[in-house]
């Protein structure tokens, strides 16, 4: 993942839980992608963190749409879709990268959350 800021920004100083993402994150962790309708590379991005949240446990795949969250949106920072933030199991965000992540990378990513 090509990361455009590691610094853990959050929305509030605090952690993303099931009331800020809108679903339940994963036990270990989570692949949280900001998406926009008419984004080609959220689509494949989509497929990318499903097959990666499927082949480790305890990974759940999050997508939230960019458009329908805008204070999430601006309070994490997010300036462009697809934005990748992997979460560890606290719910602090460990990873974040824009544009289309290679599955090698998201792999290696998540050895910072889990």
């Amino acid at each position: 993942m090509r990361e455009d800021d590691v610094t853990g920004r959050d929305a509030g100083g605090g952690r993303l839980g099931a009331a800020e993402l809108g679903a339940r994150p994963g036990e270990r962790a989570s692949l949280v992608q900001f998406s926009s309708a008419f984004c080609q590379p959220c689509r494949a991005t989509r497929r990318i963190l499903t097959e990666v949240a499927e082949l480790v446990d305890g990974v759940e795949h999050i997508e939230i749409d960019a458009e329908r969250n805008l204070e999430l949106v601006r309070a994490l920072g997010i300036e462009k879709t697809p934005t990748v933030l992997v979460l560890d199991s606290a719910g602090r965000i460990v990873r974040r990268a824009a544009g289309m992540p290679r599955k090698a990378d998201v792999i290696a990513a998540l050895g910072a959350a889990v």
